[in-house]
């Protein structure tokens, strides 16, 4: 029986942008880019001359390298599975991951935030010594002299590798007899440098989507330089419950998952230290903070217990790590500070941004919300914690979205109903390509305001298609832009869970979520969300705008503090200690409040 056309198309999925294309076999998936409004560089004009359109084949069926990829590709390149985009033709359903020198325009990341004061003290101290050099009177070891000068200045011996030993011994005939030394509170040495260099640290917010990394003068606490890059995982999937199943496979699988995502922190820290005339050698200390699968991937811990019931981390203390052993860079002796998680889905990345928001939790009762595919909630009344997790869906980075995508150029932000018919809002101002989570959010509000979606979710008058947004003529693609009957569920599915952990956590404190005197939201999407469409909508009860704080990305926040104060390290081991864990799928009341927060509020 011959096939119909629809059957000869392929879906390829084009990370990290979150866009996918159907197209038939024999396209190239510059072809299938293009047709999803992905902007890959394409220098040629896609002959296959420039180089430009690399990128790699995470899964299925293409075709073979033809000649004209071996002659631009190098065989280290062809080694790692990169393909030009150009000549590389579909033959079944293709995961592809994008390098960021491949794509035009890169995706918006959030890297600022506020953050609470704490003290300037970090675990690595600096001391700067002098040592008398040796001579025929003076017959002391170079270990004996350097720990002398240690004990001048109050401080206790050095602990110290062989290559260790051996570098700062070659330093200190180099250097005069003098080094910079960087110690840790035990006495072990991070690193010894010339006397009077800069001394670095990097603080890291390791998201699920995209990792913002901050490099700190750990002589000062200022922030040197901020960076936000792709989480590379997401080619093997949009949620962590994807990377833990390729985890599962094997541990030559979840070694890669903790290889390229360490492979990409170097390569950014390399990139920000080469730009301001720095040495990744001068990086002393690295503080981490990501969710509880992140947080594990990235330590190459086992994943597995995380996957099934009940849901439990393999390590939840805070934790100290060599950074060689985890294959950062950085000086020979540079660790890794990584805060404790409170369960298997309330990671360390929540304890970072509980620990940035002090000042706004102190007012009880106070809340934190930090939004995205899992939803993590914390709850503070009278001194009490109470936190939980809610399986919100990926629908707010545009995932499982008609024509979603995720905060990227071109991305619809704001849709507003006028006399004049819709007025559209798009990140850059830039042709719209598809609609990101927090413009569907204010789409639907908008369709329940102008009454043409009902409590349901049902379209007034009903519209099989969909509600356009923009007409294929004035899209950036060719191709229209809708808001479905099944984008309007997704986004109520989302704001439900998040309602209803809300409610159960305000239940098992004994308050009601009028009695709310401080909301943070937290993260990317907290940031961009308009308020008044996610009280609209029911996702956060009805209280006054002056509860409400938007904070951005208080896990990168929470983890430059912990980088540069014990203090704040202390606090937020102690954060998580409080915190008394809700687990929403035994939780009896959560199952009513969530059914009810499905439906959309009266008018």
């Amino acid at each position: 029986m011959p096939s119909s056309p629809q059957s000869s198309l392929f879906t390829v999925d084009l990370e990290p942008t979150g866009r996918r294309a159907r197209v038939p076999a024999g396209a190239t998936l510059l072809d299938a880019a293009r047709a999803a409004g992905v902007d890959i560089v394409a220098s040629c004009g896609g002959v296959g001359i420039c180089g430009t359109c690399v990128v790699k084949i995470v899964r299925g069926e293409v075709s073979a390298l033809n000649q004209q990829e071996r002659e631009v590709l190098s065989p280290e390149e062809v080694r790692q599975g990169l393909r030009l985009a150009c000549q590389t033709q579909v033959l079944g359903d293709v995961g592809v991951d994008i390098p960021p020198a491949s794509l035009v325009r890169g995706q918006r990341l959030q890297l600022e935030g506020q953050s609470t004061d704490f003290p300037f003290q970090p675990a690595a101290q600096i001391v700067d010594i002098a040592c008398a050099p040796p001579d025929l009177r003076d017959l002391r070891a170079d270990m004996t002299r350097v720990n002398d000068a240690l004990g001048a200045a109050g401080k206790p011996p050095l602990a110290a590798s062989v290559e260790q030993m051996d570098e700062l011994s070659a330093r200190l005939r180099r250097e005069g007899w003098r080094a910079r030394l960087v110690c840790f509170p035990d006495g072990r040495l991070a690193a010894s440098l010339r006397s009077g260099s800069p001394v670095l640290g990097v603080a890291m917010d390791l998201g699920t989507t995209k990792l913002a990394l901050y490099l700190l003068d750990l002589t000062t606490g200022g922030t040197l330089a901020a960076a936000g890059v792709v989480n590379p995982q997401i080619a093997y999937g949009e949620d962590v419950i994807s990377r833990i199943s390729y985890a599962n496979r094997g541990r030559e699988q979840r070694r890669q998952l903790q290889t390229m995502l360490v492979n990409t922190i170097n390569q950014t820290v390399q990139a920000e230290c080469a730009r301001l005339g720095l040495d990744p050698s001068q990086v002393v200390e690295y503080a981490a903070a990501g969710n509880t699968a992140i947080h594990h991937l990235f330590c190459g811990l086992e994943v597995e217990q995380l996957g099934r019931a009940p849901y439990v981390a393999l390590v939840d203390q805070a934790l100290s790590l060599q950074a060689a052993e985890l294959g950062l860079a950085g000086a020979p002796g540079a660790r890794v500070y990584l805060p404790p998680n409170i369960a298997g889905y309330v990671g360390a990345d929540h304890v970072a941004a509980l620990t940035a928001s002090q000042e706004r939790l102190q007012e009880s009762p106070a809340l934190l919300v930090d939004i995205g595919t899992n939803t993590e909630i914390s709850l503070q009344v009278d001194g009490r914690w109470f936190s939980c997790s809610c399986a919100s869906g990926p629908a707010f980075e545009g995932a499982h979205i008609h024509d979603g995508m995720r905060a990227a150029p071109g991305a619809i932000e704001k849709v507003e109903f006028s006399e004049s018919g819709l007025r559209l809002h798009t990140i850059g101002d830039l042709p719209p390509v598809g609609i990101c989570g927090s413009g569907v959010l204010h789409a639907v509000a908008q369709l329940l305001e102008h009454q043409r979606v009902d409590r349901r979710g049902v379209f007034t008058p009903r519209l099989p298609g969909g509600f356009q947004l923009v007409s294929a003529d004035q899209s950036g693609h060719g191709r229209e832009i809708v808001i479905t009957r099944k984008d309007i569920h997704e986004i109520q599915l989302a704001k439900a869970a998040i309602r209803a952990g809300i409610q159960t956590l305000c239940r098992r404190a004994g308050i009601q979520e009028t009695d709310i005197r401080s909301f943070v939201i937290a993260g990317a999407f907290g940031t961009h969300l308009d308020l008044a469409s996610a009280i609209k909508v029911g996702m956060f009860p009805p209280l006054p705008a002056s509860v409400f704080h938007q904070v951005g990305n208080a896990a990168g926040v929470g983890a430059r503090m912990m980088l540069a104060s014990i203090s704040a390290r202390q606090a937020a081991e102690r954060l998580a200690r409080l915190s008394e864990y809700i687990e929403l799928t035994i939780a009896p009341e959560f199952t009513g409040y969530y059914e009810n927060a499905i439906y959309f509020p009266e008018r």
